[in-house]
């Protein structure tokens, strides 16, 4: 599974529990809409250190990071490199 299906999967999981993962396109903007907000933003960042093992430090905690599936993904990716 790459790391945007598991984004994917836990997002839809935790903060959109009526849509299918297939339904969640990754460029969906998650913070305009609702998804996640102030909270969940704390949520997220806490999974992504443990389940793509990188430390909060590592991630630009800017908001804009966490906007949808696809800059998520990019970001794990540069922290993780």
């Amino acid at each position: 599974m790459s790391n945007a299906q598991t984004i994917t999967r836990y997002i839809v999981t935790e903060f959109l529990p009526d849509v299918h993962e297939s339904e969640l396109e990754s460029d969906y903007d998650l913070l305009k809409n609702g998804v996640i907000d102030s909270l969940a933003l704390l949520r997220v960042v806490d999974w992504i250190a443990a389940e793509f093992e990188v430390s909060v430090e590592d991630l630009d905690l800017s908001p804009d990071n966490f906007r949808t599936v696809e800059n998520i993904d990019a970001m794990v990716a540069s922290a993780k490199s």
